[in-house]
């Protein structure tokens, strides 16, 4: 009761903020005024904040900001031990620095190191934490310029990407972690520059990391923008997540942007009713997960947790299963990937389930934004598929689905599932799944996980295999930059196409997107292309498992 009751109260917690703080959201990414601090950007990058970008400039504008963060953060690694602050650390390896960096400006934060012995106090704050924010903000960014793209009559531009990412990150990121800081403080979370706490919940991540003002990084993790933390127990760590309460507060802020950007979808499209609806294919898929991980976890076949009444193992004892099983839900139905049990240890159909979330596509609520734009492309697809069953050209929003739209749709979702599969392959047939801790279908699923969390962005792990070897370090760096950039691409490439299209007056024959049919189908369509694609290796994996 006291699990459920927990779940009830986010629940309550989300739906109270859905409206308010989703428009405040719109207001941010759609207002024309700039403020002081954000003029003075502008000038210092070059841009001119009233020009607007087609879609092939502002994906460049995305490349461009990515690459130059990906080549200054290696650096940053790599020379480390003769940056001011070091604490007298050794320069990151080659195989870590390229990993690391490439991580955290995908938004993952996979981190396959020891954070307490391998990063100094500067390259944690100047380096890791800024694209906590940064990173996080392109997500959203990418997510409103597909917004726009519906929204449009015969447009050629999507908007300003500089513009975008200043406004988000000054204007919602900065502001919430500021705050929640001081939340965590008051909660028993310390603040200094020895050690302590997650940067990634707020933003959508990873497994461990040391150094850096502790609170404050913890609250720009917990916003569902990363994981990771300065412990590698992560959010199980008191100094990181100290009572029940800041636990709740974390989950809160891991779902509270993605839950909330539908509104602003509404908005901007001038249909709440259409925002309503991709959240409520959003909860469904939330609650069925977070029913079945907590319900795998608390009825665990086996001796042990029969006698004791539920799946104790690897959960901490401050928050119990329940609260445990809800979170591992949370940060994987996200593009969080902070912890605060130990997901390798949870029993085979509840260790399925954080696999399964991710496998989704991370859209049930998602990453900040990833989880908004990877909905739209599902909700896309579900709309081409009802047209061939009456046989009518496909609209969505008034606008046509036609063979360029599809065809990006369906690419945008045959990504990750080519990276998962073909890296999962590569490592056995190399001979890597060796680091696996396991043997046999457990063995497969870690391998598994690894290259499902690495290509979807999360940054969790079921932990039990070593991936600090420079060919787990080269791979899942490579599915982690190839499943970040090649959807984004695709998905400002569709936003473009839209955005030329003049809307399509509604016609007796128009499918309806707001009603309680759609929704289904949506969630429906979601579920069988993810069972397609993934149930062989599930079959494999944890389902044999838990069948033996």
């Amino acid at each position: 009761m006291a699990g459920w009751l927990f779940v009830l109260t986010l629940i309550a917690a989300l739906v109270a903020v859905y409206r308010p703080f989703g428009d405040y959201m719109y207001r941010v990414v759609s207002g024309t005024r700039h403020a002081r601090a954000e003029r003075g950007i502008y000038r210092l990058v070059g841009v001119d904040a009233n020009t607007e970008q087609t879609w092939g400039v502002y994906a460049r504008s995305v490349l461009a900001f990515s690459a130059v963060s990906v080549l200054f953060l290696y650096a940053f690694l790599r020379l480390q031990d003769k940056l001011w602050l070091s604490l007298g650390l050794p320069a990151v390896t080659d195989h870590i620095a390229w990993n690391t960096a490439v991580s955290f400006v995908t938004n993952t934060n996979w981190q396959a190191y020891s954070g307490e012995s391998t990063m100094g106090h500067l390259v944690q704050m100047a380096g890791l934490a800024v694209q906590n924010f940064v990173s996080a903000s392109v997500g959203i960014a990418v997510a409103v310029a597909l917004v726009r793209g519906f929204a449009a009559r015969k447009s050629e531009t999507l908007g300003n990407f500089w513009v975008d990412l200043t406004r988000i990150c000054l204007r919602i990121l900065l502001p919430l972690s500021i705050l929640f800081a001081i939340v965590f403080m008051i909660g028993g979370m310390v603040q200094n520059l020895s050690g302590g706490v997650d940067v990634t919940t707020l933003t959508g991540g990873a497994q461990h990391i040391t150094g850096g003002p502790v609170a404050s990084q913890e609250a720009i993790k917990e916003l569902g923008t990363n994981g990771g933390g300065f412990y590698n127990v992560n959010s199980a760590h008191p100094f990181e997540n100290p009572t029940t309460w800041t636990n709740w507060i974390e989950i809160f802020l891991i779902l509270v942007i993605p839950f909330s950007l539908p509104r602003v979808f509404g908005r901007m499209v001038g249909q709440n009713r259409q925002g309503y609806a991709i959240v409520a294919v959003m909860a469904i898929l939330a609650l069925g997960s977070i029913a079945l991980t907590v319900g795998f976890e608390t009825h665990g076949a086996g001796t042990v947790p029969q006698a004791v009444g539920a799946a104790m193992e690897g959960k901490e004892t401050r928050f119990g299963v329940a609260n445990s099983a809800t979170f591992a839900a949370a940060t994987t139905l996200t593009s969080t990937g902070a912890v605060n049990s130990f997901h390798d240890s949870y029993t085979a159909l509840g260790g399925m389930m954080p696999i399964v979330n991710m496998m989704l596509g991370e859209v049930a609520p998602g990453g900040v934004g990833s989880g908004l734009y990877g909905m739209l492309i599902l909700a896309v697809i579900t709309v081409f598929v009802a047209g061939l069953m009456v046989g009518r050209t496909p609209e969505y929003l008034g606008k046509k689905i036609r063979a360029r739209e599809i065809k990006l749709a369906s690419l945008y979702f045959l990504v990750t599932p080519i990276l998962v599969l073909t890296g999962t392959a590569a490592a056995f047939a190399t001979g890597n799944n060796s680091t696996a801790l396991n043997v046999g279908p457990h063995g497969l699923s870690e391998v598994l996980y690894a290259f499902t969390s690495a290509a979807n962005n999360n940054g969790s792990a079921f932990a039990g295999i070593t991936v600090n070897t420079p060919w787990w370090d080269i791979a899942l760096g490579l599915a982690m930059l190839l499943g970040r950039f090649l959807p984004i691409v695709l998905v400002l490439a569709l936003a473009g196409s839209l955005a030329k299209q003049q809307p399509a007056p509604e016609t007796e024959g128009t499918l309806p997107t707001h009603q309680p049919l759609f929704v289904g189908m949506v969630a429906g369509v979601t579920v069988v292309l993810v069972a397609l694609t993934f149930l062989p290796a599930l079959a494999l994996g944890p389902l044999a498992e838990g069948l033996s």
